[in-house]
C-alpha cells in the first residue's frame, strides 16, 4: 500500500493517540532519531562497508531500518504539529534553488 506523507502522520498520530503517554518529549525523540540512525548506519556498514555481520547477529534489512527511522521522524513531526509535506516542499524549494547549479547536469535523452 502507497502512503501519502500526511496519511503517514494521521496513521501515526491514530497509534500514539491510543496511549496515555503520548508522543515521547523532543529530547526523547532526538534521542530515539539517534539510534535509529545508528543502527542504519550499523546495516549500511554490513553491507558496503568493510565490517561484516556476526553470524549471531539477527538479519535486518535497510529498508526496516529506513522504516524505523521514518517512524520516529514522524512522530517528531506531529509532536510539535509539523506538516511533512509542507517542511519538505520548503526544503526541496530551497535546495533546487541554491544548488540547481552545483552538480553536472544529465545531457537530454541520457540516464
Amino acid at each position: 500500500m502507497t502512503y501519502t506523507l500526511e496519511d503517514m502522520q494521521n496513521r501515526v498520530d491514530a497509534y500514539i493517540s491510543q496511549f496515555k503517554e503520548g508522543y515521547f518529549s523532543p529530547l526523547s525523540l532526538t534521542a530515539r532519531m539517534t539510534e535509529e540512525i545508528g543502527e542504519l548506519a550499523r546495516e549500511v556498514n554490513h553491507h558496503y562497508g568493510e565490517k561484516p555481520k556476526k553470524q549471531s547477529e539477527p538479519d535486518q534489512t535497510m529498508e526496516e531500518e529506513l522504516g524505523d527511522v521514518m517512524f520516529v521522524l514522524t512522530c517528531f513531526a506531529n509532536s510539535l504539529d509539523i506538516d511533512l509535506s509542507d517542511a519538505f516542499n520548503r526544503t526541496m524549494a530551497k535546495i533546487e534553488t541554491r544548488d540547481q547549479n552545483r552538480w553536472t547536469q544529465k545531457e537530454e535523452g541520457t540516464d
